[in-house]
Order: C-alpha cells, then sequence, then structure tokens
C-alpha cells in the first residue's frame, strides 16, 4: 500500500454513520463490532507505535555499535601501526647502538694498538739504552782494569833510593 491509501483510525469507527435501510444489519450489533474493531485496531496502533520506537532505539543502538566498532577498528589499525612503528623504531636504535659499541669498540683496540706499539718502543728504547750502558760501563771497567794491570807491573826502584839516604 501506498501513502495515498485509505486509512482507517478508531475515531473513524466510531464516528462512522451508516443509512438505515428496511433491511439493514442490526444496528446493535453493529455498532458493538465497530467498537471491538475500533479497539482492536486502536491496540494494534498502540503495538505498532511501541515496535516503531523499539525499532527506533534498536536503530540508534546498531548505529551506535557501528561506530564504535569503527572506532575500535581504528585503534586496533592505529595499535598496530603503532607496534610496528615501535618495532622499527627499537630495530633502528638497536642498530645504531651496534654501530656505536663497533666504533668504540674499533676505537679502542686503536687506541690498544698505539699504546701497545708506543710501550714496544719503549721497551726496544730502554733496552738499547741497557746495551749501551752495558757496552759504556764494560769499556769503563775495561780502562780501569788496563789501569790497575798497570799498577801490578814490577816496581824497579828508584836508583837514588838505594845508595844510602839523603841527598
Amino acid at each position: 500500500m501506498s501513502d495515498d491509501a485509505f486509512r482507517l483510525t478508531p475515531l473513524d469507527l466510531r464516528t462512522q454513520q451508516f443509512a438505515r435501510t428496511l433491511r439493514g444489519y442490526d444496528q446493535r450489533q453493529v455498532d458493538e463490532f465497530m467498537r471491538r474493531v475500533s479497539e482492536e485496531l486502536e491496540r494494534l496502533l498502540r503495538d505498532k507505535g511501541q515496535h516503531e520506537e523499539r525499532l527506533r532505539s534498536a536503530q540508534e543502538q546498531l548505529k551506535a555499535f557501528r561506530e564504535r566498532e569503527r572506532a575500535m577498528n581504528e585503534a586496533l589499525v592505529a595499535a598496530q601501526q603503532l607496534r610496528v612503528d615501535s618495532r622499527e623504531q627499537a630495530e633502528r636504535q638497536a642498530e645504531l647502538v651496534l654501530r656505536e659499541a663497533r666504533v668504540e669498540a674499533e676505537r679502542i683496540v686503536e687506541r690498544a694498538r698505539r699504546e701497545e706499539e708506543l710501550v714496544r718502543e719503549r721497551a726496544d728504547s730502554a733496552a738499547r739504552q741497557f746495551t749501551a750502558y752495558i757496552a759504556s760501563f764494560r769499556a769503563l771497567l775495561e780502562r780501569h782494569m788496563g789501569e790497575v794491570d798497570a799498577l801490578q807491573l814490577p816496581v824497579r826502584p828508584y836508583p837514588g833510593a838505594m845508595a844510602g839516604g839523603a841527598e
């Protein structure tokens, strides 16, 4: 039925008047029937109103649930993206820390190599100085030994010392 269709209300039934005819229906029965139809129509219209109200309420709830679902889906997508972004950031940070640690380790190793080279050079220098000291000490000792050897040569008396005494 379209909206232009005939619409019957309980008031229409209560106020409806029929022309009287000689061989018509029993007026009392028609009035009683119209009263009962009117009451039923009122009940049906009330039920329809209640059902329409419940339908509107259910539709509003459905709309609210759909909005919540959309919001939750958006939040879930945002959380997943945040997780992905956080993981990527953590991986970048870890890579940066590793890179810095490698650079620091290479710097420490290079400094240790330079220090080792310096220690070796100093040890070599000390060994050369010690060798030079030993050689110098040996030369000094040999010189002194030469002097000691010279002192041990037989001593000849002085020619005038034996003759008698004083001059």
